[in-house]
C-alpha cells in the first residue's frame, strides 16, 4: 500500500481493572488486585502498530488534565505521533473500570463521552492526514457524524479503512459502511448487530459463514474472532479458520486490539491474508500474558518467535 503512515482515529482512555481475591459480596470491603493501563481500542491499535515499527498518527480526544497528559505521554513514548490529539478544558478524559470476579465474569463501566468531540470539523481540519495515509484504522466510539466524515475523506483520497466494532452496543454504527471497509474485525457478539443475525456467530462454521457474509456485503477482508476458540476469516477468494494459541491468560483486555494491529502490520508488508491472520493470533496470544492492554515488549521478532514456538 502507498502512504507514509497509518492514521488511527477513535478512543483513548485510562483503564482500571480490579480483581477480587474472594467471592464478591455486596456491601463488604474486599481485598484484591488493582491495575491501571493506558487503553482505548483505537489507541491500543496505534500502540501495537508503533511497537511494530509502523509510523502511526493518532487522532483522539483527551481532557487537559493529569490523566489526559498521562495518556499522551505513554502513547508518545511508545512511538505514536500524538501531535494532533485534541485536548479539551473542562472535560473528563475517557476512563473505563473493569471489575473481574473471574476472567469470564467481568463487569465493565465506560465513561467516554469525550469521544463526541472528534466531530466533522476536527476531522476536516486534519483532512491532509487522510491524503498521505497508507491506511485509516477506526473504532466505533466515533459518532455518526464523525464516521460519515471519515468515510467521505477516505473515499476522496482512496485510502483503505479498517474498523473495529468495539462493542455489541456500538457495532451497529458501522453497518452502513461495511461496503467501504478494507478490513473489519468483530468478535462473535458484535456480529449480530453488524449482520442482522438472530444469534451471534459463536462456532467455527457460523463464524466462517458470517465472515463470508461481511465480504458479500462489500468488505474486502472480514474476521470474526472467537476468543479461545480461534477465529474465522474471509476475502473474495474464500474463507478460513485458525485455532487460538493455547496460553495462560493473565488479562484478556487488549488482546483483540493486538490482533488487529498485527494483522494490519502484515497486510502493510504484503503478507498473504492467512499469514497476516497468524501474525494477529500470535500477537493476541502474547498480549494475554500481560496485565497491560498493550504488551510493552512487543516487536516483530517476538511475534515471529511465537509463531515458531
Amino acid at each position: 500500500m502507498d502512504g507514509d503512515y497509518v492514521l488511527v482515529i477513535g478512543s483513548a482512555m485510562l483503564e482500571v481493572s480490579a480483581r477480587t481475591i474472594e467471592v464478591l459480596q455486596p456491601g463488604i470491603r474486599q481485598a484484591g488486585h488493582i491495575h491501571q493501563s493506558v487503553s482505548g481500542v483505537a489507541r491500543n491499535i496505534a500502540e501495537n502498530l508503533a511497537r511494530l515499527d509502523i509510523d502511526t498518527i493518532l487522532l483522539c480526544a483527551v481532557a487537559d488534565d493529569d490523566i489526559g497528559q498521562h495518556v499522551i505521554t505513554h502513547s508518545s513514548l511508545a512511538g505514536i505521533d500524538c501531535s494532533h490529539v485534541l485536548r479539551l478544558s473542562g472535560a473528563r478524559t475517557a476512563t473505563a473500570v473493569l471489575l473481574y470476579q473471574s476472567e469470564d465474569n467481568c463487569t465493565r463501566v465506560d465513561d467516554h463521552g469525550i469521544a463526541d468531540a472528534l466531530d466533522s470539523d476536527y476531522l476536516l481540519e486534519h483532512e491532509w492526514l487522510f491524503e498521505n495515509a497508507a491506511l485509516v484504522a477506526i473504532d466505533a466510539t466515533l459518532s455518526e457524524d464523525a464516521l460519515g466524515t471519515v468515510f467521505e475523506l477516505a473515499a476522496r483520497y482512496e485510502t483503505p479503512v479498517c474498523a473495529d466494532p468495539t462493542s455489541p452496543r456500538l457495532a451497529g454504527r458501522l453497518s452502513k459502511y461495511i461496503g467501504s471497509l478494507y478490513l473489519i474485525v468483530p468478535n462473535a457478539s458484535e456480529t449480530a448487530a453488524l449482520c442482522g443475525l438472530d444469534e451471534p456467530a459463536t462456532e467455527r462454521e457460523s463464524a466462517i459463514g458470517t465472515a463470508q457474509q461481511l465480504v458479500n456485503m462489500g468488505a474486502t477482508i472480514a474476521v470474526v474472532t472467537l476468543g479461545e476458540r480461534g477465529l474465522a476469516y474471509a476475502d473474495s477468494s474464500g474463507g478460513g479458520y485458525l485455532r487460538a494459541i493455547h496460553t495462560e491468560v493473565v488479562d484478556s483486555s487488549g488482546a483483540g486490539d493486538a490482533f488487529s494491529g498485527a494483522v494490519i502490520f502484515g497486510l502493510l508488508n504484503d503478507v498473504p491474508i492467512d499469514g497476516a491472520m497468524r501474525l494477529g493470533v500470535a500477537a493476541a496470544s502474547l498480549t494475554l500474558l500481560s496485565e497491560d492492554t498493550v504488551l510493552q515488549s512487543l516487536d516483530a521478532d517476538l511475534i515471529y518467535n511465537e509463531l515458531g514456538a
